[in-house]
This record gives structure tokens, C-alpha cells and sequence, in this order.
């Protein structure tokens, strides 16, 4: 009986063992993981080269004032009103092609502002958001090189 005892003495000591082995992998993996993600490895990953700030070439552009938008938005039954003007900072060369261009300039702010939903507004982000596309959708109309950027000048949401 002696023999029959002994096999159940050892199934213990393989379940522990293979325990303490599938913890030491796993400790192991974790430290390879983070020794190769912090550099100290393969080296320092390549650090990302802020981009630097370019003042434009030339004079400082013209600016062509986009007449005030006033929308109506609906949030949750309710609704409520932006009140949105700004300015474009055009090259000078091209500042009476881009007034000629502004009735379908307000077309497109008129479209894009009130396909938003309210929600979007109240976002900490939403406004830096809301500049990039309208001056994307800004050069779209007016054409490539034409519109530096555009200037905020009033934003009221209520």
C-alpha cells in the first residue's frame, strides 16, 4: 500500500510546481515586455519631432468677414440657438476672388453648423473641432491657397 500512497504524494508537488512555473512565465513575459517597451533593450523608441510653428511667407493676409449665422438646433426636445461669425484670413492677391465667393462660403458653414447635434457643441473640444472643418470645407470652396485660416470671432451657444 505503500506504493499506492506514494503517486498521490507527488500529484501535490506537479500541481504546485507547474503553478510557481506558469507564474515565473508570466513574470518573465511582463519584464521582457516592459524592458523592450522602455528602451532599455532595443534602445529608446525615436522620440516624435514636435512639428515647429511656421509664420506664413509674405505680408500678413487680408481678412474677409463672414457675415453672423444664427441656427437652430434640437437637443432633446428642447431648442436651442448658436450665433456663430468669424473672419477669413485670405492671401491679398486673392481677397475679392474669395468675397466674390461668399455666398457659397455661407452655404457650406450654413450646412455643416446645422447638421450638428447640440451634444456635439457642449464638448471641451468641440469648438477647435468645428474650426478645422469649416476651414477644410472653406478651401474646398474657394480653392487651394486661397484661405490661411479662419478666425472665430463669435461663437454664443444657448
Amino acid at each position: 500500500m505503500t506504493d499506492a500512497t506514494a503517486p498521490a504524494a507527488d500529484k501535490p508537488k506537479g500541481k504546485k510546481a507547474l503553478i510557481f512555473a506558469a507564474l515565473l512565465a508570466l513574470i518573465g513575459g511582463g519584464a521582457g515586455f516592459y524592458a523592450t517597451f522602455s528602451g532599455l533593450i532595443l534602445g529608446a523608441p525615436p522620440a516624435a519631432e514636435a512639428p515647429e510653428f511656421v509664420v506664413p511667407a509674405g505680408p500678413i493676409g487680408s481678412f474677409v468677414r463672414i457675415e453672423p449665422i444664427t441656427v437652430n438646433l434640437q437637443a432633446a426636445g428642447t431648442t436651442r440657438h448658436l450665433r456663430f461669425s468669424a473672419q477669413l484670413e485670405v492671401v491679398p492677391a486673392h481677397a475679392e476672388e474669395v468675397a466674390r465667393l461668399m455666398p457659397r462660403i455661407l452655404d457650406v458653414m450654413n450646412t455643416y453648423l446645422r447638421a450638428l447635434d447640440a451634444h456635439e457643441l457642449e464638448e471641451p473640444a468641440a469648438l477647435l473641432r468645428l474650426r478645422g472643418q469649416m476651414l477644410r470645407r472653406v478651401q474646398v470652396v474657394t480653392g487651394p491657397g486661397h484661405v490661411r485660416d479662419i478666425l472665430i470671432t463669435e461663437f454664443v451657444f444657448n
